[in-house]
């Protein structure tokens, strides 16, 4: 899948998000396909970039648009 280069994620208000609906990044690490829960905390670091396939998944944990995403 093509990562999505052109648009800045706003990690922190993701971060928020994922956290004032109670949900750990172990939880959407798992949803994401990754083994372990640094797979999505590399993400939240901004360390990895976000795939347009898992910016899908993460927008319907989340209960958000993937426009939110971005700055």
């Amino acid at each position: 899948m093509k990562a999505i280069a052109d648009k800045k994620i706003n990690w922190a208000k993701v971060r928020k998000r994922r956290e004032s609906l109670g949900i750990s990044q172990a939880f959407i690490s798992r949803k994401l396909g990754y083994k372990y829960s640094s797979g999505y905390s590399n993400l939240e670091k901004g360390m990895v970039r976000l795939t347009a396939e898992k910016a899908a998944v993460l927008a319907e944990i989340l209960r958000c648009k993937q426009e939110d995403f971005f700055k």
